[in-house]
């Protein structure tokens, strides 16, 4: 990435960026892996999404690692993104539920309202 030298330059990446982001049909499916997540199973709940998919030969869904989210007693936390949907927060994910939100959200797209964070 080139250097940040003026407004023009951060503006530039910036349009770059949301570009990027308009144009992205990928899922993405984020885990809370601060020191609270990791403490509640996070480490276990990613491990079985990224096996689920891999399983499922999801090819368009993207897993990775975050810090803390912010909600530490409903940890784990897991954040699902779909192009051209609202962003769905999972609470309280164990390896079974990460497993039954690829099956149920990214494969058939059902929300499990019970599981869902209210912040």
């Amino acid at each position: 990435m080139s250097k940040v030298r003026s407004i023009k330059d951060l503006e530039k990446i910036k349009n770059l960026t949301l570009e990027k982001m308009a144009n992205n049909t990928r899922k993405r499916v984020i885990v809370g892996m601060g020191t609270c997540g990791i403490s509640a199973g996070a480490g276990e709940v990613m491990e079985a999404i990224k096996d689920e998919i891999a399983k499922r030969h999801l090819d368009d869904v993207e897993v990775s690692p975050t810090g803390c989210i912010g909600l530490c007693v409903q940890e784990p936390l897991v954040e699902v993104e779909v192009p051209g949907k609202e962003k769905v927060v999972f609470c309280q994910v164990d390896a079974a539920k990460g497993r039954q939100i690829v099956e149920q959200y990214l494969v058939n797209g059902i929300v499990n309202k019970d599981w869902v964070a209210n912040f």
